[in-house]
């Protein structure tokens, strides 16, 4: 059950440790406000979750094909 865990946490989008590290919360309370507030809202937050995981692949990529400016260097 602990590496289903770790395959889930680490190969998903990260979505929820990257809004605990912006915010300071932890990633595992902000796991349970999304399945909380799915069951609650009848999925709505699945698709907030998902948008949020694309625009993060969105800017990754961005972030690797950008040529570096002179003040970079």
């Amino acid at each position: 059950m602990e590496r289903l865990k770790f395959v889930v946490e680490s190969r998903l989008f990260g979505v929820c440790a990257r809004i605990g590290e912006k915010l300071n919360f932890s990633a595992h309370s902000i796991r349970v406000y999304f399945i909380y507030a799915s069951f609650f809202t009848l999925g709505s937050p699945i698709l907030i979750y998902l948008i949020l995981a694309f625009w993060m692949e969105v800017r990754r990529h961005i972030r690797l094909h950008r040529k570096p400016t002179v003040w970079e260097l």
